[in-house]
């Protein structure tokens, strides 16, 4: 079989089945950080696949798509307490939410470009902050708390594992194809030159825009699971600029515009400051060593690793999708 389908399909095998050890504790031992870390890794996988469509394909540098995962999460918070069930009943509507409220958002921001749409970005934060922060319905800079799930410790990962890994291979199959679209192709002209790609018959419009609902439906359906999983939702940890960085700084430091760039940029970084935490433990260094990890990646890799890879013709046939 080609590596180009059999790697990935062994990959997925094994994710699949891995929380099953947490059934042979005596053999395997207590795997529960390894599951937060690998659903974790999902979690930003969800959010840098998404990102891709709009900043990757579409050009458009957004420091502001964790708003949409904040709205995500207020949405499934609020209704989940209302009605009485649990969050992750509620993904689809915090995904249609996020998207609903990034349909006005890119109507207003998709104008504009370059800096002013980066500026126009982090004041979305800004004033989401500000509104939940005073928004007593939903708590205010409490936030909603929600209840834990009746599952036992070493259990208690299993949704929020198996709710992140399917989303993470929707949001991945998207980007697949969306990269391998028409509609990807006018998206990719879109962010080369607009005018020229509304004077070749392009509605210009209509694709920024689609784009950008398409990427904050998905990470609206994120917000559902990661509030169900934190079981809390509170403006001072969804509303922050350091989320929407990481993403961003992910997508950089595997390749922009690619299919498996996002996926190389979350692991390289996680496992980077998962490292540097164990071995240090201090925010600042890890911050510090962040940043030089950037920095030298993109000395040898300017187009990040898979990009740069691909264009030497070095990229690894499972890593070339697009």
């Amino acid at each position: 079989m080609d590596s180009r389908k059999s790697i990935p399909i062994i990959t997925l095998i094994i994710l699949v089945f891995f929380p099953l050890i947490q059934f042979f504790p005596s053999v395997f031992g207590d795997q529960n950080y390894v599951l937060h870390l690998m659903l974790y890794a999902f979690y930003y996988m969800v959010m840098t696949s998404s990102w891709n469509i709009i900043g990757g394909y579409g050009g458009f540098i957004s420091v502001g798509h964790n708003a949409f995962l904040c709205i995500g999460a207020y949405i499934a918070g609020y209704y989940s307490i209302m009605w009485g069930v649990s969050p992750f009943y509620l993904i689809l509507l915090a995904g249609i939410g996020a998207g609903i409220f990034g349909f006005f958002v890119g109507l207003i921001t998709l104008r504009v470009k370059g800096p002013s749409f980066i500026i126009s970005s982090i004041a979305l934060i800004m004033i989401l902050r500000i509104i939940f922060d005073r928004w007593e319905l939903v708590g205010g800079a409490s936030g909603i708390t929600l209840p834990y799930n009746s599952l036992s410790v070493e259990f208690s990962k299993f949704p929020h594992y198996y709710g992140f890994l399917i989303l993470a291979i929707i949001t991945i199959y998207m980007n697949w194809y969306v990269r391998h679209s028409k509609f990807g192709l006018a998206l990719r002209a879109i962010s080369h030159d607009e005018i020229r790609s509304a004077v070749a018959g392009i509605n210009v419009k209509y694709i920024k825009v689609t784009a950008f609902v398409l990427s904050t439906f998905f990470i609206g359906c994120a917000g559902a699971i990661w509030a169900d999983y934190l079981t809390y939702v509170r403006p001072n940890i969804f509303l922050i600029i350091l989320i929407a960085a990481n993403v961003v700084l992910m997508v950089i430091l595997g390749g922009m515009g690619t299919v498996t760039g996002p996926i190389v940029g979350t692991i390289i970084f996680i496992a980077f400051n998962e490292l540097i935490l164990s071995y240090l433990g201090a925010t600042e260094l890890n911050l510090l060593f962040t940043g030089l990890l950037l920095v030298v990646t993109l000395l040898y890799f300017p187009n990040g690793i898979v990009g740069t890879l691909r264009n030497k013709g070095k990229l690894p046939r499972f890593l070339d999708w697009g």
